[in-house]
């Protein structure tokens, strides 16, 4: 097991990922002060972040590159001195805190620094320093204090970015906005397929490293930080603090705790020690506050207006059952976990913020289907997970573990919890759901909560499962889907984009935007639609203009 996990990259796979460092270091070293080609001086070749943001701190991080043969996941490159700093302007004069620390092989030379001693609901600014090199400059922000009553608090929201199927471009909109408190991440920060396999090679827009599909802890690490090289994934990470969890592809596709679709023990080795490996790459290459438990699920509060409650649905779920099973009601199956439902539970009724914002990899709305013509059936079977053949369920969401769904949604109605919102990412799709109690009897019965779902930055939906252009067929498949599913205000099966969540007192709005063309890296950003819904409410409305 020891050896798999820390096995090292493919020799063709070091060679490549050592051309490309050897030949980004110089640039990157000019960049950061005079510097010829022979420059061996370390690197900050992967940007800065920072993330889970308090009131009194906040997680820095950022990866230094010794030298040239310091490729991720190789292992090599010596242990290097970083000094940090962070200051109550852009140009470091009035210093609030610094230190040092080391940058270590052992931690692929990754480093994270959770400050503390700041204000709330501050801006502030940071940077790293290796010998004479010093990193880009980023900028973060505190929490509220938590007994504070602010008029409001902003986030960018996204979900399922694949490297090969476009460019990033939902992140550099969001990263020039300056009117943002965080930007939450809801998954599938990266994928682990094998270059070409999704989308197919035809379609791929750039070739990942490694280019297999990844494996070892070597793998995970060097997938990271191939992502992290992105310009506008490391302006997104350098402009704000980045709250994350993560969903499957973090790990493998439809992963439960004892295995995965995309995963063969005969073939591909011991799933606890990949997704061991998985998780010591993530929370070495993220901006997330590291746990003791292997864990994701954690709480973050922004004053007395909202309390946001993070969840982890890949680690102590049961596997996926079959579509149309009736084991998708079983209740010794789970896809929370018992302590963490109930911790869940408890932090909602605990909880005296005017909102609770729960962040939930996956859908909780449950959606039906009935019949509609095969050529729309099959790609959305791909996207869902359901059967050719169209039924109810799609048993990777929510709707596969309806006892834990059941459980909870009593829970809100029953101790009088308002004002639960879910926030959601996966399905390459954006939604707007109210989340009704008994969806079979909607709207006579009541709604617990609501629900807005964030498609995809750049993985397929389904006109790209189609390749046709967008609204050709899709929305025939609209009109099926809300037809059998009245507590579906609004869905969008095309489109590539984020989201932006205003948060009042009054009310919670998600404003949905698009980008033009995932496939160009220059694509343009517009205003799709907006949903919210009003304090004591639990029901979603539409709303004519975004924010501003």
């Amino acid at each position: 097991m020891t050896s798999r996990l820390f096995s090292t990259p493919s020799r063709r796979t070091v060679v490549k990922a050592a051309a490309a460092t050897a030949a980004a270091f110089p640039a990157a070293a000019a960049a950061a002060g005079s510097a010829t080609a022979a420059d061996t001086r370390p690197a900050f070749l992967h940007g800065v972040a920072s993330g889970d943001p308090l009131p009194d701190g906040v997680l820095l991080w950022t990866r230094v590159t010794p030298g040239p043969d310091a490729v991720p996941g190789s292992g090599r490159g010596a242990d290097t001195a970083v000094a940090w700093e962070v200051a109550e302007d852009r140009g470091f004069t009035r210093i609030a805190a610094r230190g040092s620390l080391t940058a270590r092989a052992a931690f692929d030379h990754t480093v994270k620094v959770d400050v503390r001693g700041l204000r709330p609901a501050t801006d502030y600014h940071f940077r790293f320093t290796a010998g004479d090199v010093r990193s880009p400059a980023g900028r973060t922000r505190t929490a509220p204090a938590p007994d504070s009553s602010g008029p409001g608090i902003r986030f960018g929201v996204v979900s399922c970015a694949n490297w090969e199927a476009g460019w990033f471009s939902a992140y550099r909109h969001l990263a020039a906005r300056s009117d943002l408190d965080a930007v939450l991440h809801l998954g599938d920060y990266l994928y682990e397929y094998g270059s070409g396999s999704y989308p197919s090679e035809k379609y791929t827009v750039r070739p990942h490293e490694p280019r297999h599909e990844i494996l070892t802890l070597a793998d995970y690490r060097l997938r990271h930080a191939t992502y992290k090289t992105d310009t506008d994934l490391q302006a997104l990470h350098a402009a704000h603090p980045v709250v994350a969890i993560w969903d499957d592809h973090e790990i493998a596709n439809d992963a439960w705790s004892g295995g995965a679709e995309n995963h063969t023990p005969g073939t591909e080795g011991d799933y606890a020690a990949r997704v061991a490996a998985a998780k010591q790459a993530y929370f070495e290459w993220m901006p997330v506050r590291t746990s003791t438990e292997g864990t994701v699920y954690r709480r973050l509060r922004f004053g007395r207006l909202a309390d946001l409650h993070l969840l982890d649905l890949r680690s102590f779920r049961s596997q996926q059952a079959g579509v149309g099973s009736g084991e998708v009601d079983d209740p010794d199956r789970t896809i929370t976990g018992r302590a963490q439902l109930d911790w869940l539970k408890a932090g909602l009724t605990a909880s005296d913020a005017r909102w609770q914002l729960v962040g939930t990899s996956v859908m909780i709305s449950p959606v039906a289907f009935g019949s509609m013509p095969a050529r729309l059936l099959r790609p959305l079977t791909e996207l869902l997970g359901l059967p050719e053949g169209g039924l109810a369920v799609n048993t990777d969401q929510w709707d596969g573990y309806t006892d834990d769904r059941r459980e909870l949604l009593a829970h809100l109605t029953d101790r009088g919890v308002e004002n639960t919102v879910f926030l959601t990412g996966d399905i390459h799709m954006a939604w707007a759901n109210d989340v009704p109690v008994r969806a079979s009897t909607y709207p006579l019965s009541r709604s617990a909560a609501t629900e807005f779902v964030v498609t995809s930055v750049t993985s397929d939906n389904l006109d790209d499962l189609l390749h046709v252009a967008p609204n050709t067929l899709s929305l025939v498949a609209e009109t099926a889907v809300k037809a059998a599913n009245r507590h579906v205000r609004w869905v969008d099966m095309d489109a590539h984009g984020y989201g932006v969540l205003d948060v009042t007192a009054e009310r919670t709005q998600m404003d949905y935007y698009t980008v033009s063309d995932r496939t160009r890296k220059d694509a343009t950003t517009a205003w799709a639609r907006s949903y919210r819904t009003r304090s004591g409410t639990q029901k979603v409305e539409r709303v004519n203009a975004p924010v501003r």
